[in-house]
C-alpha cells in the first residue's frame, strides 16, 4: 500500500516591513497589528502567491498563538494569557480593554471606517489604508507593501499628546543622525554654510527627512536658519539653497544627552 501522505515542506522564515515601529502603528492599532504586519510582510517575499489563511497554513499549521490564533481570531489590546500588571493598570484587564475600544472606536468612526472586530478585519482595513496592496495574478494572490507606509495621522484624527508621541519617534532617528554630523563630523561649528541635499548625502538620509530634524532642531531653540540676514523657515527649504545653519551649542548641551559615537 502505497502513502500518499503530503511531506510538508521546510516554513517560510518570517520578515517585517522596516517602516513599522518608525511609523507608530502599534501605538493605535490592537496588539495583532504586529503580528499581522509580519505575516503580510512575509507575504510579499518573491515566491510565494496565495491568500494569508494559505500563509499562515505554511509557516505555522494553520495556527499561530502570536495572532491569536487565526485570522478570525478576535483582536485585543493586551495577551489574554498574561499575567496583568495592575501597578501599571489597577483598574484591571477588562476595564482597560473597554476603555481601549472606546478610543479606538471613536477614532475610526469618526475618519468613517468600520471598526474591525477580527485580524481578517484588520488586514481588510490595511488594503484600504494603503498599508499594504493584493492583486490578483496567473499565478495566485500576489501581497505588495509601499517602502514607506502611510502614517496614522495621515488617515486618522489623533490626539494631540499622541500626535507629539509619534512624532517625536519619527523624528528622533532622524535628528540624531543630524547631530551625529554636526558634532561627530564637523566638530561642533558655531555656523555652517549648507543645504538640504548636502546635509541629506553626509548623513544618508532623504532630504525630506532631514528637513524634518532641521525642524525639529530650530524649534528646540538648539539652532536657527538664515538666508543672508534673515531668519528662514527650516520646514520650507528648497533641496539645494544654501543657507547658514546657526547652532546655539550651550543650549543643545544645556538640553539634549549629547551623541557621540560608539
Amino acid at each position: 500500500m502505497t502513502d500518499n501522505t503530503p511531506v510538508p515542506g521546510p516554513r517560510r522564515d518570517m520578515a517585517m516591513h522596516n517602516d513599522w515601529w518608525e511609523s507608530g502603528w502599534e501605538h493605535v492599532l490592537p496588539r495583532q497589528g504586529f503580528p499581522l504586519t509580519m505575516l503580510i510582510s512575509t507575504a510579499c517575499q518573491p515566491g510565494f502567491t496565495g491568500s494569508l489563511d494559505d500563509l499562515l497554513q505554511e509557516s505555522f499549521d494553520g495556527h499561530w498563538n502570536m495572532i491569536g490564533g487565526d485570522l478570525d481570531g478576535a483582536l485585543t489590546f493586551s495577551w489574554p494569557d498574561e499575567e496583568w500588571d495592575y501597578e501599571a493598570a489597577p483598574e484591571g484587564r477588562e476595564a482597560c480593554e473597554a476603555a481601549h475600544w472606546e478610543q479606538f472606536s471613536a477614532l475610526l468612526t469618526t475618519a468613517g471606517f468600520p471598526v474591525p472586530k477580527s485580524v481578517r478585519d484588520l488586514s481588510e482595513l490595511y488594503l484600504t489604508w494603503g498599508l499594504a496592496s493584493r492583486e490578483e495574478t496567473p499565478d495566485g494572490t500576489r501581497w505588495s507593501m509601499p517602502a514607506a507606509l502611510p502614517l496614522p495621522g495621515e488617515l486618522l484624527s489623533l490626539d494631540p499628546e499622541l500626535t507629539a508621541r509619534l512624532d517625536g519617534m519619527r523624528t528622533g532617528p532622524l535628528l540624531d543622525a543630524l547631530i551625529d554630523h554636526l558634532v561627530g563630523d564637523l566638530g561642533e561649528p558655531a555656523e555652517t554654510l549648507t543645504s538640504l541635499d548636502r546635509l541629506a548625502a553626509a548623513t544618508g538620509q532623504d532630504v525630506d527627512d532631514v528637513r524634518l530634524a532641521l525642524a525639529e532642531l530650530v524649534s528646540s531653540g538648539d539652532a536657527r536658519v538664515q538666508r543672508g540676514e534673515e531668519l528662514a523657515d527650516a520646514a520650507r527649504l528648497a533641496a539645494h539653497r544654501r543657507f547658514r545653519l546657526v547652532m546655539d551649542w550651550q543650549h543643545f548641551h544645556e538640553n539634549r544627552i549629547q551623541v557621540t559615537r560608539g
